[in-house]
């Protein structure tokens, strides 16, 4: 009986410190959020019974450091032209003239640290320094991208033998990256 009531109280507890568990979010704050846990929340689809699309939130493999308990604003979504709608974790928005402008804008770049790292993370992975990609957006607009890979300078790891190595400078966390749970799409 004493652990029944043990259990009854820490789930009272924890729902009342508001911890933020990615199944049990709304599907219209999903993206963009982070659990308690400190993984990333992301947006799935799957087809039901009745073969209709419908949408849950699940909890990713993507860890971030030094940032849980996060709900992404309104406000960051719409600075950093994020779509809340976006089923899995995505590289090819940093392929988007538009949303490089969002992002690197600086009420984006300086307000918004949840999606700034996210999409830091999702740039190293392909061998990019989002710093570097807004530096250049600034100058040439239409070209970022483009400049930026036929620069060599996305060219992948580099090797730190030498001793040089260039960090980027945005906010850090370490990223799990499971490529086959998320396959970008939007709803």
């Amino acid at each position: 009986m004493a652990f029944i009531l043990f259990l009854l109280l820490s789930l009272l507890i924890q729902g009342a410190l508001g911890e933020i568990v990615c199944e049990e979010l709304p599907i219209g704050l999903c993206t963009f959020s982070i659990a308690s846990s400190g993984k990333r929340c992301i947006l799935e689809n799957y087809v039901n019974p009745n073969e209709n699309m419908e949408y849950q939130c699940k909890t990713s493999e993507i860890v971030v450091k030094n940032m849980n308990d996060w709900i992404e604003s309104d406000e960051c979504t719409k600075a950093c032209g994020a779509d809340r709608k976006s089923v899995g974790i995505s590289s090819d928005s940093l392929l988007e003239t538009r949303f490089i402008a969002s992002l690197c804008s600086r009420s984006c770049y300086d307000n918004c640290p949840n999606i700034v790292d996210l999409y830091h993370n999702l740039a190293i992975g392909e061998g990019i320094v989002l710093g570097n990609l807004c530096e250049v957006h600034s100058k040439m607009p239409r070209r970022a991208m483009t400049q930026l890979l036929s620069s060599g300078a996305a060219s992948g790891p580099v090797s730190g033998a030498d001793g040089s190595i260039s960090m980027a400078e945005a906010p850090s966390s370490d990223i799990i990256f499971d490529s086959a749970a998320f396959a970008p799409t939007s709803i």
